[in-house]
């Protein structure tokens, strides 16, 4: 199991840093070999199952999410989406936080536990090394918007 944060400052509100990570679908833009879809469709809730479907051919897997917490940002008030991974291979958890930050911008966090099933201890390091990579660059495409 493994503990990753992520942490950036966007030169968007607090609203538009919120709305661009929790367009679900466009996860699956920027994560390479992935596709994400949302059951039930429609606005996000506590109950809301997030389904990124992974891999190429034979070699792919599910990760389903179930949103347990759900509390966009207000004003002066920081937002907060929890996910929990409830798929056969990846367990854990996301948590994707934006608080206010300096000069009207968005601080942004995400901050993520994952078990892969099957995966020993040893691989721990390098499981760290390419998700904060994988997730990084995810995290630095959507707040850009690309």
């Amino acid at each position: 199991m493994v503990t990753f944060l992520l942490e950036r400052t966007a030169p968007l509100s607090q609203d538009e840093a919120w709305r661009r990570l929790t367009e679900w679908p466009r996860h699956g833009e920027v994560v390479p070999l992935t596709r994400v879809t949302v059951v039930p469709p429609g606005p996000t809730a506590e109950g809301t199952l997030v389904v990124a479907r992974s891999g190429v051919g034979p070699l792919t897997f599910d990760d389903p999410m179930e949103v347990t917490v759900w509390r966009p940002p207000a004003e002066g008030v920081s937002g907060l989406c929890r996910l929990e991974k409830r798929g056969r291979v990846v367990k854990g958890w996301a948590e994707l936080e934006v608080h206010p930050g300096p000069g009207g911008r968005a601080r942004v966090v995400w901050r993520e536990q994952l078990r892969v099933r099957f995966l020993p201890a040893l691989f721990n390091p390098l499981l760290r090394a390419t998700a904060r990579s994988v997730f990084g660059r995810a995290l630095n495409r959507l707040l850009r918007g690309a």
